[in-house]
């Protein structure tokens, strides 16, 4: 009886889970052809304002390429005067995004420590630093570039302000989920000791966290030159600039665009290599 009532159990299990995976399967199917729907309704909606049209002009999606490639091997001798001439540019660039990021991970530093149950300094406003990184967070760069073009006039200076205050939102969420593994015991020590929230943070938390950080950070500098190439095309200075005239300059004048594509991809690729061995190293310990 005993064996009958478990096996009827177990069967009436087995097919209530099946008809969970089922209604599953259900929603998503129908979620899936809403999401296809709204994307089909969405791209012929931006077709139809497209002054060129997109279908009419898909044929043509590598003649720039090609024109570009084709002005650079006809005129490979300038290359290297041409490489010369942009690299202060790049070094720009690599300037906004190592201060950018500097800046922006100390801050993300203190939002992180202040947003951390059981490490903040005021818990009743846990909350309010954590919202602060969410909007930070949720601007984009080049929104943040752009108003301050507007008020501060063109440069580096509104790139490097747009990226270090994208920064602290982002690494100050990263941070702060780092900071929720850190053990608690050496806080509480220094606390029975009468030592302050700046010297438990610094004596206690700091010393367990700083790898991460540092881990983190290096993988943020990475994306930060990418985000300050991308601001040069607003305005925001750097080798994005000088791109954006190259660029403009059309036919004849491919060969200093080849330069700076070409500067941007050897840049990109040294600091990904050079990032990812540090964070190799601080992760499995030099």
């Amino acid at each position: 009886m005993a064996n009958a009532t478990l096996g009827g159990s177990a069967t009436d299990i087995k097919a209530g889970y099946m008809a969970l995976v089922q209604r599953k399967r259900v929603y998503s199917g129908i979620v899936l052809i809403v999401f296809v729907a709204m994307l089909a309704a969405g791209f012929d909606l931006a077709d139809e304002r497209n002054a060129g049209g997109f279908w009419s002009g898909l044929s043509r999606v590598f003649d720039f390429p090609a024109e570009l490639v084709r002005e650079a091997i006809e005129k490979a001798p300038a290359m290297p005067g041409n490489l010369v001439k942009y690299f202060p540019a790049l070094i720009e660039t690599i300037n906004i995004a190592a201060v950018s990021t500097l800046i922006g991970a100390m801050g993300a530093i203190l939002l992180s420590l202040l947003s951390t149950r059981g490490l903040a300094r005021w818990p009743r406003l846990i909350g309010v630093f954590r919202r602060m990184m969410d909007v930070m967070r949720a601007l984009p760069e080049v929104v943040i570039a752009l108003v301050l073009i507007f008020v501060l006039g063109g440069g580096p200076v509104p790139a490097m302000i747009a990226i270090t205050f994208h920064t602290a939102g982002a690494l100050g969420k990263l941070f702060s989920e780092v900071n929720e593994n850190a053990d608690l015991k050496p806080v509480e020590g220094l606390t029975s000791v009468g030592a302050s929230w700046l010297q438990r943070m610094w004596l206690g938390v700091m010393p367990q966290v700083a790898p991460n950080y540092l881990s983190y950070a290096l993988l943020r500098f990475e994306i930060n030159v990418r985000a300050s190439a991308i601001l040069g095309f607003v305005g925001a200075g750097g080798i994005g600039s000088e791109l954006r005239i190259a660029i403009s300059w059309g036919t004849g004048r491919y060969d200093a665009a080849a330069a700076i594509f070409i500067l941007l991809f050897l840049t990109i690729v040294v600091i990904d290599q050079t990032s990812s061995h540090f964070r190799n190293k601080l992760v499995r310990g030099f």
